[in-house]
């Protein structure tokens, strides 16, 4: 279905590589190319008039890298890096990109990475269809198989580089999903990203004692840029720890 398409735009320098890509995405039935563009600046342009759902984006550019271009952007859409250079991979999976391709990379491992996307595309339609009562659940993609997890039983989401563990109170659930998809789909008054690695669930949150909370038998660091919310969100105060 036509709506169910992701709008894509390319961010790449170089001629050879921009034309390599072009010719895989129009292999791919459920990705419509809205615009190809060789630089930061032509892709900003790009942004504002299509508003595209994924960008493949290179990060050795002129005049400003792909990183810096990214954490530039508000609301930026689902990123695929295309580089060169795989010495910045960790840092890529930081800024929670979808994937991370190693030019040349084949068919099969682009084919990889843009069913990473659909899924997240697919997975964020799903939680923000206009429907007047939140969603309880969710399905989330493990091994071969959907399983189905339900709001009211997660205790906190772990990040695990481009997975996140979905810790419940009967088992745990590794998915290939970045952390801030993730807190995307838990977007409520329920949750919150207390740390760069750790999404909490307030409702099984058992006490609170310095930097940790503890949530069923584990506990959950705090980070100090985010003690002051989670003092807030837990008792209506601005109150410190």
């Amino acid at each position: 279905m036509q709506s169910n398409r992701i709008k894509a735009v390319i961010v790449e320098d170089e001629p050879l590589a921009r034309s390599g890509l072009e010719g895989y995405i129009k292999e791919i039935d459920f990705i419509e190319l809205v615009a190809s563009c060789e630089d930061a600046l032509q892709a900003n342009n790009a942004l504002s008039q299509h508003q595209p759902d994924l960008m493949f984006l290179d990060i050795q550019m002129p005049r400003i890298t792909g990183i810096d271009f990214l954490k530039s952007l508000v609301k930026p859409p689902m990123v695929i890096f295309t580089t060169a250079y795989p010495n910045y991979a960790l840092q890529g999976f930081e800024l929670d990109v979808v994937d991370y391709l190693v030019k040349p990379y084949p068919f099969d491992r682009f084919l990889k990475a843009v069913n990473k996307a659909r899924d997240l595309f697919l997975l964020r339609s799903e939680s923000t269809k206009s429907d007047s009562s939140a969603p309880e659940f969710i399905f989330v993609k493990t091994d071969s198989r959907l399983e189905k997890v339900i709001f009211s039983e997660i205790l906190f989401v772990e990040a695990m580089e481009n997975y996140v563990i979905i810790h419940t109170q009967s088992q745990k659930i590794i998915t290939m999903m970045t952390m801030k998809a993730m807190e995307e789909v838990l977007s409520g008054s329920d949750f919150l990203r207390v740390h760069k690695s750790f999404i909490v669930n307030h409702m099984h949150i058992t006490s609170v004692e310095g930097n940790e909370i503890k949530t069923g038998s584990a506990k959950i660091p705090v980070s100090r840029k985010n003690k002051s919310q989670v003092m807030e969100w837990l008792t209506g105060r601005k109150d410190s720890f």
